[in-house]
């Protein structure tokens, strides 16, 4: 998915130090103008930019698409990074420069690999009548931020651990592996907790992790979530208990990853190393340059999403702490 907003923030990213518990609440972002499909954005925030190599969460739905255009998103590049698309309900169609055309489903990882350059489209399908899903940017790092463009598809099966499932699409959690591969240490899972339930869970305590919740509620190490806040646990947990408390299902995703400790800037579809480089993308893509390649398929309104002028001052990277 793209960054649709008309004038993105700038986000310079580092590693930030943490021990505790934090939780992070959305804020609300229009993609796509005044009948635009709403989003809540959790990653990035000023306090809190990554979650291992996890940089960019937008969390959508349900929404009712027969009242409103739904996902039409033309071509758009990205570069040094790979794109998750997750979905709860609905069904969009993928198209990429790679010459890759797939139907992204429910309980579906479509984890794309932008590399030195990509462009894609996404568009909800026509029998689509709800849409509701994340997606999420995982960064890469410097020595593979210029690999070759990749798709990779997998069908998780959920796995019953007592009276909750848990579906791994990225990484080892609980005796299962994933075999896709990912570029720095990784951890991606939707959990489902039925009424009442608690789910405690070993974690890998060299990893920074964060609890997206997407229904209901659930307590985390002894804080509350509500629907779309993000709870992060900094490295050093060996175990992570999920609470149900209450007399509805929950489900959320569990993220993880080694911390990033490389400085990055994102702004709008681009990851990058420094402001020079972001202006290089912008003026490659503008311009129409074979590093993004052509989309074949795609019918909307417009052949190409134009690229939002750059802020007047020079993008800084974030100095680590």
């Amino acid at each position: 998915m793209s960054n649709l907003e008309t004038s993105p923030r700038e986000v310079a990213c580092g590693a930030t130090g943490f021990d505790g518990v934090e939780v992070l609440s959305p804020r609300a972002v229009p993609l796509g103008g005044p009948r635009a499909l709403p989003v809540r954005r959790t990653l990035p925030q000023h306090q809190r930019s990554l979650i291992g190599a996890w940089c960019f969460a937008d969390h959508y739905g349900p929404q009712d698409v027969r009242e409103s255009e739904g996902m039409d998103v033309p071509p758009h590049p990205h570069t040094g990074l790979q794109t998750v698309s997750w979905l709860f309900r609905g069904h969009i169609e993928h198209r990429d420069s790679a010459g890759v055309h797939q139907v992204v489903n429910p309980g579906e990882l479509n984890l794309m690999t932008a590399g030195a350059g990509i462009c894609h489209s996404e568009v909800s399908t026509a029998s689509t009548t709800v849409l509701h899903g994340v997606q999420l940017w995982v960064a890469l790092p410097d020595a593979d931020r210029n690999a070759a463009r990749d798709f990779d598809h997998y069908v998780p099966e959920p796995i019953s651990h007592g009276q909750a499932s848990v579906r791994l699409f990225l990484g080892e959690l609980a005796g299962d592996r994933s075999p896709v591969h990912t570029f720095s240490p990784l951890l991606g899972a939707q959990v489902d907790l039925p009424a009442g339930c608690t789910l405690d869970l070993d974690i890998n305590p060299g990893f920074e992790h964060g609890v997206l919740l997407d229904l209901g509620h659930v307590d985390v190490a002894g804080r509350t979530l509500t629907p779309g806040e993000l709870a992060y646990l900094g490295p050093g947990s060996t175990a992570v208990c999920l609470r149900n408390p209450t007399g509805m299902a929950a489900r959320m995703l569990l993220l993880g990853g080694a911390p990033f400790t490389e400085e990055l800037l994102m702004w709008w579809n681009f990851v990058g190393r420094s402001h020079d480089e972001i202006v290089a993308y912008r003026q490659l893509w503008q311009d129409g340059d074979d590093r993004f390649g052509s989309v074949s398929g795609y019918t909307g309104s417009i052949a190409r999403l134009p690229a939002p002028e750059m802020p007047a001052t020079r993008l800084r990277p974030r100095r680590r702490t």
